[in-house]
């Protein structure tokens, strides 16, 4: 048990000091994640040396390492993280799978990332509603006119939510609840939207920006032009717009690493200390 524990307490103090520097700079340096894995798989072959258990600790470790590697990239790449939330998710491969059991392991995981993408969809829904309510003036123009902009998809989109409310109503509870949800998508796309036109977009100094910073769209100097993609901005592109510029419109994001760490207390306290959450979440299994 002493080796849960030690894990557990790793990945807590990273995950906090994660939360700490993405509130304060909104980044999350490339040491953080790397050092939880040198760490946690170190430990992890360290444990499996001098104990008697073998090394079937250690290899697990290294089996999720690489398989949270892959989610992670997947995700990346689908758009769904960003650069430094990715490396931070691979970061708990080995320290979240604590069991010598593959199969336990894989309903942690799975448990996990559920929990994860949960708080994280809470979180954002808060964010962007505190966002919203205080910058109200500039919320409410941008509002109007991106609804305006996009009624010709919007309305029919909610009228066939709402049939299939209706036919729901005869039909059961699922397509109650599909038609909900095609319903609602044009006013949260608009909404969504509107909290990133008004409030996330900013202009910086040049002087300030750091890599992985997202430019609003493409800056064009000389014959080069920077692209705004999802990678952000390198080095390189830092370099060239210092020389030219004195500032440059980027988009900011919201400070998401505390949602790892929502997710991860989620899974010690459905793991440790609800077994009846626990059996239910086996029950699926």
């Amino acid at each position: 048990m002493i080796e849960v524990i030690v894990l557990l307490v790793l990945a807590f103090m990273w995950l906090v000091f994660a939360t700490v520097l993405d509130f304060r700079t909104k980044e999350t340096p490339n040491w953080i994640p790397f050092s939880l894995i040198i760490f946690a798989l170190g430990f992890r072959f360290f444990y499996s040396l001098f104990s008697n258990a073998g090394f079937g600790f250690f290899y697990q470790g290294l089996i999720w390492t690489g398989i949270f590697i892959i989610v992670g990239n997947l995700m990346y790449y689908a758009r769904t993280f960003a650069g430094g939330d990715a490396k931070l998710f691979m970061a708990l491969g080995p320290v979240i799978t604590f069991t010598a059991s593959f199969l336990t392991n894989l309903e942690l995981s799975v448990l996990f990332l559920f929990l994860f993408l949960a708080s994280g969809a809470a979180y954002s829904f808060l964010m962007t509603g505190y966002f919203a309510i205080s910058n109200h003036k500039k919320f409410g123009d941008h509002f109007g006119k991106i609804l305006k902009s996009n009624l010709m998809w919007g309305i029919p989109v909610t009228l066939f939510g709402l049939v299939v409310m209706i036919i729901g109503i005869i039909y059961g509870v699922l397509l109650i609840c599909l038609g909900a949800v095609v319903f609602i998508m044009p006013l949260l796309y608009v909404f969504t939207k509107s909290v990133d036109e008004s409030c996330m977009v900013k202009k910086k100094p040049v002087k300030e920006l750091m890599e992985g910073d997202w430019l609003y769209k493409d800056v064009k100097i000389g014959k080069e032009t920077i692209k705004a993609n999802w990678d952000g901005l390198s080095k390189k592109d830092i370099a060239l717009m210092k020389k030219k510029l004195k500032f440059v419109t980027i988009r900011e994001g919201i400070a998401f690493e505390v949602t790892f760490l929502i997710g991860f207390l989620a899974l010690i306290y459905v793991y440790f200390f609800n077994p009846v959450l626990w059996n239910l979440w086996n029950s699926f299994w």
